[in-house]
């Protein structure tokens, strides 16, 4: 394969245990995932988009509905997601990595440019860069980029599980170690924990439907704002996932105390 110097690694697989086989549900004539790909490659700066799944058997689905889409799939490591991305960025040549999970069929592909721009627009300046710690985006926008030389270091270095299974923990975790940078949205606005368009369980799937079924039809790449003024006219889908919402990542929340301690990025 020929050198890519960005690749955008979409992370997939069917055996999720709150919803499994959540990536591969019917939306719009399509799966979950095909809709989430169709988005992430109309971003203008992702480079290379591959999505990482499993050796898994189960996971032939996965490959399938990538090739669908017309993106190539790489399988790898079942729960070590580090080894995972750092398998698929060392075959394809890249020298900056984005991470983009597979629970964001939502995603604004002009978020993805964004938070890729203040990575490259400044490079060399940075190792990591994000718009999660803190966030301030609804969740379902997750966007991470680093150096493959950073990832490189933390697949070398990473000991604890919970650094290989999410695969970023053992940069933005020590900041004293890279140069960090977290890229809020230019709104103003922190609606990271009021609304919630990422996929975990049936009731974010319910929303998320409900959502795409608006606004596909008139705009295929509706955007974050359509996406939010859709959710405050109709209150009764927005609450459908109420409930979840406290349950925001872990990794995430507590990112947020660990960076309003150390005084923030």
């Amino acid at each position: 394969m020929t050198a890519a110097p960005i690749v955008t690694v979409i992370q997939a697989r069917t055996g999720s245990s709150r919803l499994p086989g959540k990536v591969l549900l019917p939306l719009g004539g399509a799966t979950v995932l095909e809709r989430m790909l169709e988005r992430v490659t109309r971003a203008r700066r992702t480079g290379v988009v591959i999505v990482a799944t499993t050796t898994a058997r189960q996971d032939n689905q996965i490959e399938a509905a990538a090739h669908r889409a017309g993106v190539p799939c790489f399988r790898g490591h079942p729960e070590d997601l580090l080894d995972r991305h750092f398998q698929v960025a060392r075959r394809l040549g890249a020298a900056h990595v984005v991470k983009i999970p597979s629970d964001c069929p939502l995603i604004d592909p002009a978020i993805i440019d964004r938070v890729i721009g203040a990575y490259m627009d400044d490079l060399g300046t940075y190792d990591y860069v994000s718009n999660l710690h803190p966030p301030t985006y609804p969740d379902g926008n997750d966007v991470e980029i680093m150096s493959f030389d950073a990832l490189a270091i933390a697949w070398r270095a990473a000991g604890q599980s919970s650094e290989r299974e999410h695969t970023t923990p053992f940069l933005w975790n020590r900041p004293g170690a890279f140069r960090v940078k977290n890229v809020c949205w230019e709104s103003g606005k922190d609606l990271s924990q009021t609304h919630r368009v990422v996929l975990d369980y049936a009731e974010d799937y319910d929303v998320i439907r409900n959502v795409f079924d608006a606004l596909y039809p008139d705009n295929p790449l509706f955007s974050l704002d359509e996406i939010v003024a859709y959710l405050d006219a109709n209150p009764h889908i927005r609450g459908l996932n109420d409930r979840h919402r406290v349950g925001r990542s872990r990794l995430k929340v507590g990112a947020r105390t660990q960076l309003a301690t150390q005084g923030g990025l």
